[in-house]
């Protein structure tokens, strides 16, 4: 498989995450995207800033949006042999969203109700099943 990127180059993270993020966005201008790179340049950490409102659109159910836009990212790094760090700023969320655990999530299932006992005797029981 072969690379359309020429050797030594990497991609334009900030465009790509601006590309990724603003039509989550109710106002797109408000996006501040920073991107630095590390001196070998293998490492790149990616800074991105939005208005708290916008939050819940970008993070999406379940954390399911930001988890597409990594993908995203760390796949377009992975062909230029990088590795990628997305932070989110501006909201309490970044540490959240790092340890996995996201405010949108839904709530817990709850376990399906147990069967009845039917009214037939046990395998093994000696007592003949009631009647009412």
């Amino acid at each position: 498989m072969r690379s359309s990127q020429p050797q030594g180059t990497s991609p334009d993270y900030g465009e790509l995450v601006r590309f990724l993020v603003e039509p989550f966005l109710d106002s797109p201008e408000a996006l501040s995207v920073d991107c630095e790179m590390s001196n070998g340049r293998s490492r790149v950490w990616i800074r991105v800033a939005f208005e708290g409102e916008d939050k819940g659109r970008v993070f999406g159910r379940g954390g399911r949006n930001i988890q597409a836009i990594r993908m995203v990212i760390e796949a377009s790094a992975a062909c230029a042999s990088q590795s990628v760090y997305l932070d989110i700023y501006g909201s309490h969320t970044a540490a959240a969203e790092r340890e996995g655990t996201y405010e949108d999530k839904p709530a817990p299932r709850k376990a399906p109700p147990l069967p009845r006992p039917s009214s037939s005797p046990r395998p093994g029981s000696s007592s003949p099943p009631r009647r009412a």
